[in-house]
């Protein structure tokens, strides 16, 4: 009954806090950190001590194929360099930058357990830095660089975390910690591919909305658990599985699936994130505690996690500092190529189809080539630029997951409660000093967002390219036939009219039932077909943001699902 209790409290403490943090501008995260601390202060409020492995193993995998399943794969490619330099360079360096600090002050504490906990707090949590950048308008790639990082970064710091570890009871070599690196992203890849794309098709069998949503929630641990077993990132297998389900879920899983799975794993997401900020504060009153036990004074430990603090705030913005030196040479570089791929361009539409080059693998070239000019174009349109890497430098905060790494620590850690109690100020105070402090710096900075003009612009032209799909397949006499003949002239112009994605639909239901409303919805259905073909088409292509193309997703997901159960309404 108490925990019962405690949970309802829990989640009417998140939504009030959203609801709150919503009117006053504030991402929600920062303040259940707040509430959570101060609730554990409160007489009569029992100490909280979760098992990490709840957190690491049972929280950590939803939140992150949450996150995976919703970024589009087009924007975690194009953004691939930077997000590998923050997620697994940086990462390396803040944990023997912070290892190095560690060692030096802290007596007795050898190279592993140091190491140990400079790899706690390398992993940066974007929720709360994406929740603010989104509520300020960043630009889409600077949001898709951080939500990159937060993907990726755990899985790097928990592999260098196992391997300090390790070092506690035995001798480790630099190559032997590589060679672990390089084998956990191998394995964890490979069965995050298998588990994506098996999970996609087994739900594609199934057509039904409750079945597949309920199967999407283990989908996670399925990837999770044997990756961890093998010896490999289980977190990085879940983010690949995540990405692969959301990429390929527009091909197998049916309007309805996908609006289902949409709504429920929000909503678990929002629940699990508040959940985990809301106990972060909670174990505050229970870290001091454990420190005061001991012979290590708390103040001490308090200082050097604030000191910690300041030096991975001032690593990381040393960091991204030349990283953005870099993504602007690339730029350059794209620049160049504009005439070079142009030439290539006109050399393969002169080409025509031999036996050396046939018409199916110039077709691919063709593709090929148009995918690497989009990309070209990417790297012009939306640069970083030094106010984008401003932002990047200072949303380097920390989180729940660190605090959790920090307690997966070996009890016979020299001072573990000490070192539990340095991770969770080093978490706290870049959570809230940053987090508090971001949207002045997003706004200082003047960090210009997504040019309007040009997004509406680009999904103008998507709409009139799923629009000449439509009208092509209703010249099709394959799709306009029916077993009993052709579809009606009047059928046909009414599916015309109601085939422009995005418009508003009239009430029609009296001309729909005079003309034939079996006819009217299953040609409406098959042009709807047309069009999803041709906006996977041109995502292939990669010619359009992930913005538009994520907008007109929805809006054919819910016609078709609005269709289908009129449909089936009417069968029934």
């Amino acid at each position: 009954m108490e925990l019962t209790l405690v949970c309802v409290l829990a989640v009417v403490a998140i939504v009030g806090v959203a609801v709150f943090s919503g009117r006053l501008g504030v991402a929600a995260p920062l303040v259940l950190v707040i509430v959570g601390a101060g609730m554990s202060f409160v007489p009569g409020v029992p100490d909280f001590e979760i098992p990490p492995e709840f957190i690491l193993a049972g929280v950590l995998p939803p939140l992150l194929y949450s996150a995976a399943v919703n970024m589009p794969a087009q924007d975690f490619r194009r953004n691939f360099k930077p997000i590998t330099a923050l997620a697994v360079i940086l990462v390396v360096v803040t944990t023997l930058g912070t290892g190095w600090f560690f060692h030096a002050l802290i007596p007795d504490l050898g190279w592993p357990a140091a190491f140990a906990l400079g790899a706690v707090i390398s992993p940066t949590d974007a929720v709360a830095a994406t929740s603010v950048g989104k509520q300020l308008g960043l630009p889409s790639r600077v949001v898709a660089v951080l939500e990159g990082e937060g993907l990726v970064n755990d899985a790097s710091a928990l592999v260098l975390l196992r391997s300090a570890v390790a070092a506690l009871g035995g001798a480790v070599s630099l190559w032997g910690v590589t060679g672990d690196f390089v084998f956990a992203v191998a394995v964890a890849s490979a069965i995050g591919l298998a588990v994506g794309y098996a999970n996609v098709w087994i739900r594609g069998l199934l057509n039904d909305p409750i079945l597949t949503t309920a199967i999407s929630l283990i989908v996670p641990f399925i990837a999770y658990l044997p990756a961890e077993e093998a010896g490999a990132s289980g977190v990085l297998a879940v983010v690949v599985a995540g990405l692969v389900t959301g990429h390929q879920a527009s091909t197998h899983l049916g309007a309805q699936d996908r609006l289902a799975e949409t709504v429920n794993w929000r909503t678990l997401a929002f629940l699990l994130e508040g959940g985990v900020f809301l106990l972060m504060g909670l174990e505050l009153k229970k870290s001091i505690e454990d420190v005061q036990e001991s012979s290590f004074s708390t103040w001490h430990a308090v200082g050097l996690g604030l000191a910690a603090s300041v030096i991975v705030i001032l690593l990381r913005i040393a960091f991204v500092a030349p990283m953005v030196g870099l993504l602007r040479r690339d730029t350059k570089r794209a620049h160049a190529s504009i005439s070079r791929l142009d030439e290539m361009q006109a050399r393969l539409d002169a080409r025509e189809p031999d036996n050396l080059l046939t018409e199916r693998r110039l077709r691919h070239m063709q593709t090929r080539m148009t995918r690497v000019s989009a990309d070209v174009a990417f790297k012009l349109n939306e640069t970083l630029g030094w106010r984008g890497g401003v932002v990047l430098g200072w949303a380097g905060m920390r989180g729940a997951i660190t605090v959790a790494a920090a307690q997966t620590l070996p009890s016979e850690t020299p001072h573990r409660p000490q070192l539990v109690l340095i991770a969770f100020v080093v978490a706290g105070t870049t959570l809230l000093l940053q987090g508090f402090t971001l949207p002045a710096v997003i706004r200082t900075a003047k960090v210009a967002p997504d040019d309007p003009e040009r997004l509406r612009g680009e999904y103008e032209q998507l709409v009139g390219e799923l629009s000449q799909a439509a009208g092509d397949a209703l010249r099709d006499p394959a799709v306009i036939g029916t077993g009993d003949g052709t579809v009606s002239d009047t059928v046909v112009e009414m599916v015309r009219n109601d085939s422009i994605v995005g418009r508003a639909r009239v009430q029609r239901d009296a001309e729909i039932e005079q003309h034939g409303r079996e006819q009217y919805f299953r040609l409406r259905l098959r042009v709807l077909s047309a069009e999803r073909d041709a906006l996977l088409r041109v995502r292939k292509l990669g010619l359009y943001s992930s913005q538009s193309l994520t907008h007109a997703q929805h809006l054919l997901d819910l016609e078709e699902a609005r269709l289908e159960q009129l449909s089936n309404d009417t069968s029934g």
